[in-house]
């Protein structure tokens, strides 16, 4: 077991655990840390609690110190020049012509660099935006290119189902969403329904696969046939969240009715198998994906 906290920082959703020490560190409060990227200020997430081994990347660093005063006049400092370096930024971008769109910008804490956020169709040489840039702050400059699901994850919004984009707000590491998890999970393919923001497939489809793929495996094929406390039927559709069937019953006198069973009174010859699924989409749908 190793005492962790859990601290956040701007431009980021992800969580990074760190040795809290003897400190007693509240949610909320602000501490700074070193990471790769130099001395960051970082807020409290998560408060010191044990966690397994297994659970964490070992060594965990220390955290320098609690926030003073000074430092969160510091973090407002930065954030200020953010939002004036913005408009100076796209002017440069205009000037020099360049076909990029500017999503963000990161002033270090330690005032050591700025990273100016970009998405662009295409490579960018940007050699001579970095001079002027340079010049304008003066303070090293990166330049970072960024692809439609980090855009989004920066930016923030609200996806088709009114919450938060799952990227801003509860993603820490992007994972391959694929056509087949939106097959296996009953969707239509159609490019509006399955896509995010970003105009890739969204995220919660690879979220929620896990169960999907557990159901789908109980589930009857459509078109099969079933035994029912009504009689043999062919099944037609499945709702994977309440275990209902929809069975199809033809009459003798040519009349046909429709009705819903739960899974577990429906005898089943023939169950779906996800290794059935192809993840074949058509071009319009394949661009979807990462």
């Amino acid at each position: 077991m190793a005492k962790i906290v859990g601290i956040k920082f701007n431009h980021s959703s992800k969580v990074y655990y760190f040795n809290p020490g003897e400190e007693d560190y509240k949610k909320g409060s602000g501490v700074i840390v070193e990471t790769a990227r130099g001395v960051e200020y970082g807020t409290v997430i998560i408060e010191p609690k044990e966690l397994n081994d297994s659970e964490i990347t070992s060594p965990l660093k220390p955290i320098m110190r609690k926030a003073t005063l000074k430092d969160e006049e510091k973090v407002a400092e930065c954030e200020k020049k953010e939002k004036n370096a913005f408009s100076v930024a796209q002017e440069k971008i205009e000037k020099h012509k360049l076909d990029m769109k500017l999503v963000d910008i990161e002033f270090a804490f330690d005032g050591s660099k700025a990273v100016f956020y970009f998405s662009a169709p295409s490579r960018i040489d940007f050699r001579d935006l970095v001079k002027d840039l340079a010049f304008a702050f003066h303070t090293r400059i990166e330049l970072r290119q960024i692809g439609a699901r980090d855009e989004v994850k920066m930016l923030g919004g609200l996806g088709p189902c009114g919450r938060e984009c799952c990227c801003a707000g509860t993603i820490s590491n992007f994972k391959k969403v694929t056509i087949k998890m939106a097959k296996v999970q009953g969707l239509s393919l159609n490019p509006g329904k399955i896509s995010g923001l970003c105009g890739r497939l969204m995220c919660c489809l690879e979220y929620e696969n896990p169960h999907y793929s557990e159901t789908f495996s109980k589930m009857p094929k459509i078109g099969s046939e079933v035994g029912t406390p009504d009689g043999k039927g062919v099944v037609v559709s499945n709702n994977m969240l309440t275990y209902l069937v929809k069975v199809k019953f033809e009459q003798r006198d040519g009349a046909v009715i429709y009705k819903d069973f739960p899974l577990n009174s429906v005898k089943v010859k023939s169950r779906n198998k996800a290794e059935d699924i192809d993840d074949n989409g058509g071009a319009e749908i394949k661009d979807l994906e990462d």
